[in-house]
């Protein structure tokens, strides 16, 4: 496994336009390191603790994008230096970023994540509740943050028309909400689904496995 074909035939896969999120949940920093040197800037973290070992030992000019379920009582500690956080699926959570980005004098990045996937483990919020938060951030609810556009996980499965359905109803709801505000990011498609994802308009995608290879689960 050699990360920099896996990064270089990736990049290559991606049209102009086509931002990528490399996933570096559970890689030691040094893999993040090698990939950064490769011309990288955007990666991605599930867990809060995990990016805050990793972010001092990594590159300032990085932009971490957190991608995992995000609890309120953790936001103080990446308020200071995230980019964004593409999983706001609560009213609740988009008011905590907010205070918490005020105390540091920075608007902070965030995308809707929305459940579009048949799994009800998913997290994400559904396409109204999506569409009242939106509305509220319009009005100025949340003043330190700015929603740049949505993120969602398609179901996992074998069925791609299952798949590109589900990537189409974000796309959708993306198009409706640019309507009102104009929207710039439409994160949807992983390792192994990208492709379609991007067919069906996604303009970010967030890839781990295929970069960095199989992932170390017991960590």
């Amino acid at each position: 496994m050699d990360i920099k074909e896996n990064y270089t035939a990736i990049k290559n896969q991606l049209p102009s336009g086509v931002q990528l999120v490399a996933v570096s949940k559970t890689h030691p920093a040094e893999a993040v390191q090698e990939v950064h040197d490769l011309g990288q800037r955007v990666f991605g973290e599930n867990k809060v603790q995990e990016l805050m070992e990793k972010a001092p030992l990594l590159p300032q000019d990085i932009q971490w994008h957190l991608i995992g379920h995000l609890q309120t009582n953790k936001v103080k500690y990446i308020a200071p230096f995230i980019d964004t956080i593409q999983s706001a699926d609560s009213e609740k959570l988009l008011a905590e970023i907010s205070k918490e980005a005020g105390k540091h004098n920075r608007t902070i990045k965030v995308l809707l994540q929305v459940k579009i996937a048949a799994e009800e483990s998913k997290f994400g919020l559904e396409i109204e509740e999506a569409k009242t938060l939106f509305q509220q951030f319009i009005e100025g609810q949340f003043p330190n943050v700015d929603v740049k556009g949505l993120m969602g996980m398609a179901t996992f499965t074998d069925d791609k028309d299952q798949v590109k359905e589900e990537f189409l109803l974000l796309k959708g709801l993306f198009d409706e909400l640019n309507q009102l505000k104009t929207l710039e990011t439409l994160s949807m498609g992983m390792s192994d689904d990208f492709p379609l994802a991007i067919e069906s308009g996604a303009n970010s995608v967030r890839v781990g496995s295929a970069i960095f290879g199989r992932r170390d689960y017991s960590k």
